[in-house]
């Protein structure tokens, strides 16, 4: 289990959940700028749009970040406030993983430019290597046309027939057989790293 970390490679554990954390309150706090920007004034009326952790993911997920290396959060928003609602379901889903997508290329940016192998710092490789790695993970994970992840609430748009699904037991299926089958989170770790691997050549 994750928090064996904690004993094993205790900068590793810190520093994972640290980046976790940061990703996901930026990924809601991205999902509430774009609601906010759609006519959707729910985030700031629930008092979202904040950089607290615990807002966005609350005391259970950070408890299980810490157990396990999962975590979520939940930005509030109303799909009856947007201005364009398919559009703007659109929009306001994609925020959150482009978040990470552009989060992943920051981190990128850094390494070209400031990644020093022998400082120990959040400027060494392997932070900014991780940091890098995770948001992309994020990115892909997230745009998984399962509910409720973002990237269905996408699809469903454009692909209306989806919608159905989101009131079965599709989603609670698909997402346990996300989190139980051995290689389908390292497949899309592996992906970012070739993403990471094809833009800075290592």
């Amino acid at each position: 289990m994750f928090i064996q970390t904690l004993i094993t490679d205790p900068v590793l554990f810190f520093r994972i959940v640290v980046i976790v954390i940061f990703s996901i309150t930026l990924h809601e706090l991205a999902h509430g700028w774009a609601a906010i920007s759609q006519g959707d004034n729910t985030p700031q009326q629930k008092g979202h749009l904040t950089l607290n952790p615990v807002v966005h993911m609350g005391v259970e997920s950070l408890i299980f970040l810490c157990f396990t290396g999962i975590a979520w959060g939940q930005m509030p928003v109303n799909p009856a406030k947007f201005r364009f609602p398919r559009v703007s379901n659109i929009i306001v889903s994609a925020a959150g993983p482009l978040s990470n997508l552009a989060l992943g290329i920051f981190f990128i940016i850094l390494i070209k430019l400031f990644a020093n192998p022998d400082s120990p710092g959040i400027f060494s490789f392997e932070f900014l290597y991780l940091a890098c790695r995770i948001n992309l993970t994020l990115f892909l994970f997230n745009l998984l046309p399962v509910p409720p992840l973002d990237g269905f609430h996408v699809f469903s748009e454009i692909f209306p027939q989806l919608k159905p699904l989101q009131n079965t037991n599709f989603g609670i299926f698909a997402m346990m057989l996300l989190f139980t089958v051995p290689g389908v989170g390292r497949g899309l770790s592996m992906i970012a790293e070739l993403m990471i691997s094809a833009t800075i050549g290592v």
